[in-house]
């Protein structure tokens, strides 16, 4: 029998949002779905495996794959290309894999046009404050440094009404209940029209 076809899930949240901790701690408590992982064009870090961190490729082949329409999504990121390989996203969903794809909004808004069926995911920060103080980070980081990254957040965050679902990051473990709700279908009440969302962007947008 052909397996029931997986389901995509696209998780986008600004810096600041907590979203890489809750989507590992995600991964751990549902075993059975796994990171999509990506192609990048820039150097492996030290403690990165090809294959598991990301498929690490020439500039070169990085274009020709795209100009190939090999990339389910694809952007540049300062000096260095990222892109979500179609093939094993389409393998992975014929397989019936719950498959995990964490990308910015516009690698979002890319992969709703490919496959509309994918459920996307916004996390949100709880409050203004919070989003400063995860943001500042070490305290080395100069006033001006801070106020551009709050304002890319900012601008991240107006594209909340874009997703599907909105996580509010305020206490973890409600996160992570949250998002698992999602993934286990029971998200209903974490759409991402529910009025108390829209308030709470526009208070991290204009404070």
């Amino acid at each position: 029998m052909t397996p029931q076809r997986g389901r995509l899930y696209v998780v986008s949240a600004p810096s600041g949002a907590g979203k890489t901790s809750l989507l590992k701690a995600l991964i751990e408590r549902v075993p059975s779905i796994q990171f999509s992982v990506s192609y990048t064009t820039r150097k492996p870090r030290p403690n990165e495996v090809p294959g598991r961190d990301y498929h690490f490729v020439s500039a070169a082949r990085f274009h020709e794959m795209a100009a190939n329409n090999e990339f389910l999504e694809h952007a540049q990121v300062f000096d260095n290309s990222y892109g979500t390989g179609v093939r094993a996203v389409e393998e992975a969903l014929a397989n019936g894999e719950l498959l995990l794809l964490e990308i910015d909004w516009q690698g979002a808004r890319q992969v709703r046009a490919r496959v509309p069926e994918a459920s996307s995911i916004f996390i949100l920060p709880p409050t203004r404050r919070a989003l400063e103080q995860r943001l500042k980070g070490r305290s080395t980081d100069s006033d001006a440094v801070i106020k551009r990254r709050l304002q890319d957040a900012a601008d991240d965050i107006g594209h909340w009404s874009e997703f599907d679902h909105v996580v509010i990051n305020d206490r973890f473990e409600q996160a992570l209940e949250d998002l698992q709700a999602i993934v286990d279908g029971r998200g209903g009440q974490l759409l991402a029209g529910r009025p108390e969302v829209a308030r709470l962007a526009e208070s991290l947008i204009n404070p």
